[in-house]
Formats: C-alpha cells, sequence, structure tokens
C-alpha cells in the first residue's frame, strides 16, 4: 500500500515513455510532484561526461544522490513523489539511501529496443537522440538483475493502460523498495 508521503522511481531505457507515464501519474494525484531526473544533469556547468560513458559514474554517482535527495524531501514532507530517470538496479541502492526514505517504489519500462530507438529519433522535446546509447541502456536494463515483479516488460502501449498498471502495482505493493541499512 502507498502513501501520499511515497516516492515512486519510474526507470528504464531512453525512449522507454518514464516522462510521459511519470507526468500523467503525478497529474492524476492531487497532492504531487514531478521530479524530472534529467534535470539534475543540467545542474553541471563545465566539465560534465555524457552519462552513459564509463568516465561518468562518478558524476553519476553525484547527480543521482542529489536527485534522490531533492525526491526523497519531496516524500518525506507529504507529496506523492514521482521521479521519472535513469535509475538502473546497479544505482537503485544509491538512490534508496541518498532519498532518506526507508523505501520507495520502484518501476522499470522495457519496450523493445527498436521501439525505444525509434521514440528516442522522432520525439521533439528532448535533447538525447543517441542511437548507439540508447541500444546500450536497453541492453544494460535487459541483461540486469531486476525482480519481475518491478518490470512492465513489455508495458502496455497506451498510456492510461500503462498508468493503470502501474498505479495496481502501486497499490498492491508490489514495486516496493526497501532501502539497504
Amino acid at each position: 500500500m502507498w502513501t501520499m508521503g511515497s516516492l515512486l522511481l519510474i526507470t528504464g531505457p531512453p525512449g522507454a515513455g518514464k516522462s510521459t507515464v511519470s507526468r500523467a501519474i503525478a497529474e492524476a494525484s492531487a497532492h504531487s510532484v514531478f521530479v524530472a531526473g534529467d534535470a539534475f544533469f543540467g545542474f553541471l556547468a563545465n566539465g560534465s561526461v555524457a552519462p552513459w560513458l564509463p568516465a561518468a559514474h562518478q558524476q553519476n554517482q553525484t547527480v543521482t544522490r542529489a536527485a534522490a535527495s531533492a525526491a526523497g524531501r519531496y516524500a518525506a514532507d507529504g507529496y506523492f513523489t514521482v521521479y521519472d530517470g535513469i535509475v538502473g538496479p546497479w544505482f537503485l541502492p544509491t538512490f534508496a539511501s541518498a532519498s532518506g526514505l526507508e523505501e520507495l517504489h520502484y518501476a522499470v519500462l522495457l519496450p523493445p529496443v527498436e521501439s525505444c530507438v525509434e521514440r528516442v529519433a522522432t520525439r521533439g522535446d528532448h535533447g538525447f537522440s543517441d542511437e548507439g546509447a540508447t541500444r546500450q541502456m536497453h541492453r544494460e536494463f535487459s541483461s540486469a538483475a531486476i525482480e519481475a515483479r518491478h518490470v512492465l516488460n513489455p508495458p502496455p502501449t497506451q498510456v492510461d493502460q500503462v498508468v493503470g498498471t502501474i498505479l495496481s502495482a502501486l497499490e498492491a505493493g508490489s514495486l516496493r523498495y526497501r532501502t539497504p541499512v
């Protein structure tokens, strides 16, 4: 069961539909916050490294902690907080710990790779368009050890269906992730 002071993290590779679904869920809630994880990479003024490159690991940890801290603060203060960003299971313990919360809810959207590639190539409201990086991140999510209850693979094709599936799983408690101590 989730409460208004909950944090729902929606993730997946580029082009998975994270932003669209996250916004729809946040907008459907009366007391909510939508946190766009990509915005935190935009705060890097100089010396940033493309986040999908191995050299970006330390930078990505810093950005992940900063974003999680902000999202966790909103949730701790009673907002139903929906976080949209790329947080693979390899960064989930870092994100959860930095949120300051005992638990959060974790949902991975994993459509077929070609759907992601097509969406990345055709969307006009996003600066990211790297096909190779899209394929790489899709492979990373596809091969990661993620409990099946957290993954929509593939998610339904209609946004309202994805939203309904996530909200049902949230209500059932199947997206719950306890922060490691």
